[in-house]
């Protein structure tokens, strides 16, 4: 697995994280719990940021670790 593809399995495995933390705010009614869950949100979605700028950087840096979007079908 090359540099490039872990990175960008790392971003996507973040932003499920963020998307499950965003699922335990909207599921609990406990208001401190809501918040809590906001926050990390906010925290993991901030890092996602600054890793897919990283891959950005890297990408345009080192063509090589450039991973291939799939096509989507029109």
């Amino acid at each position: 697995m090359t540099v490039g593809s872990k990175m960008h399995q790392t971003l996507a495995s973040l932003e499920g994280a963020a998307a499950n933390l965003k699922t335990f705010a909207l599921d609990t009614q406990d208001q401190t719990a809501k918040q809590m869950f906001n926050d990390l949100t906010g925290q993991v979605e901030t890092i996602c940021q600054t890793l897919r700028d990283r891959v950005n950087y890297i990408e345009q840096e080192e063509p090589q670790y450039k991973v291939a979007q799939p096509q989507q079908q029109q």
